[in-house]
């Protein structure tokens, strides 16, 4: 089992993330997606997480060991943060979040 680069949690779990804040699921998904059609399924691990306790702020995802955290997300972002961040080094600072 590869020791990954980079571990990406989306939060997809709880009360408000999944009924209220959109689609933490599809954003999910959407990431697994896209991080393998860059053929980085060995270097960038993709993974549902619990309640970040940022109600209100989602759909998040955190990016570790960066600690670049993102917020609002849609399924659509994915090619972009795995493009942008995961290929090529620079967070989106768009769709960051600034607490």
């Amino acid at each position: 089992m590869p020791v990954y680069e980079r571990h990406v949690f989306v939060c997809t779990r709880g009360e408000w993330c999944p009924s209220v804040d959109g689609d933490g699921l599809g954003v999910h998904a959407a990431l697994k997606s896209a991080v393998r059609a860059a053929d980085l399924s060995g270097r960038v691990r993709v993974n549902h997480s619990g309640c970040f306790s940022q109600c209100g702020n989602g759909p998040m995802a955190v990016v570790y060991p960066d600690g670049i955290w993102y917020a609002a997300l849609t399924p659509a972002d994915a090619t972009e943060i795995v493009e942008s961040h995961l290929l090529g080094g620079r967070p989106v600072d768009r769709l960051r979040y600034d607490p």
